[in-house]
């Protein structure tokens, strides 16, 4: 039975991280729709168990946690960097100076510089950007189908790629480039436009989005790691290749944690200490 829990309770997944009874660190997660679930699970597991609260919805999980006096609650930005520098030590890996982008439903870009961090921007787009657009597109509403399905999709015809509108012609930047998302859609003539094109497709804008802000930000503040978490990346080896092989290609050092979705429930659990 756990004597402490860190909840992060985010727009989609509620995740939690607790130490078991082995002292290992534990994490699951509930849907954000279902803290009647999170209550339920922590009234017959760990009743107990002091509780830290993270995340956007934290305060609408409280409501739920009625038993629960003065639970108190950590901003979401603090708590992710202290879940971040803790997996950093865990997993040996020397990020002194970093970016780091929190992709979640959307995405969240910080700095950090000597253990002291700070938010620089974000942008709208993240895993909501595949949920809704993936939905929009292929009439699909499960998450984890979309992912699945994506990897075997094609970009093909669904981008414009730098080498397309240079052809024969002389490039001035890698012809590999996106030159236009979804561009090949009108531009490319093709009826083999299926589902999991178009989820790939999807899943390059959220992957190339990003990426490019993170890259942007990283050159402004003469940084070479970028460090990418949240629960987008979850079970998404298309992402994290579309992320990675980019921020390769603009000369930066891309950085995955083994628990990067949790990063937030792992700073609540270390401040409940």
């Amino acid at each position: 039975m756990a004597t402490r829990i860190g909840i992060d309770a985010g727009g989609t997944l509620t995740k939690i991280a607790y130490w078991n009874d082995e002292k290992e660190l534990t994490l699951i997660s509930f849907p954000s729709t279902d803290f009647q679930a999170v209550k339920g699970w922590i009234d017959a597991e760990h009743p107990l168990a002091s509780i830290c609260l993270t995340g956007g919805r934290a305060e609408q999980l409280k409501n739920y946690l009625l038993s629960k006096n003065e639970i108190p609650y950590i901003v979401e930005f603090d708590a992710t960097m202290n879940g971040v520098m803790y997996q950093l030590k865990q997993e040996n890996k020397k990020c002194e100076s970093a970016i780091i982008a929190n992709i979640g439903t959307g995405t969240s870009i910080h700095i950090m510089k000597n253990q002291q961090h700070s938010r620089l921007g974000g942008t709208g787009i993240g895993g909501g950007t595949l949920t809704g657009l993936g939905m929009a597109l292929t009439g699909l509403v499960d998450y984890e189908e979309m992912i699945e399905i994506s990897k075997e999709g094609s970009r093909t015809y669904i981008d414009v790629l730098v080498s397309d509108i240079y052809e024969s012609n002389k490039l001035p930047i890698k012809g590999s480039l996106t030159a236009s998302n979804f561009g090949g859609v009108a531009l490319k003539k093709s009826d083999t436009k299926s589902n999991a094109d178009l989820l790939a497709g999807v899943q390059g804008i959220i992957g190339e989005v990003v990426a490019s802000l993170c890259i942007q930000v990283a050159e402004a503040h003469e940084v070479s790691d970028i460090i990418y978490i949240g629960s987008t990346l979850e079970n998404n080896d298309l992402l994290k290749k579309i992320i990675e092989s980019y921020t390769r290609l603009k000369q930066k050092n891309p950085v995955f944690l083994e628990k990067h979705g949790y990063s937030g429930a792992i700073g609540a659990l270390l401040e409940s200490i």
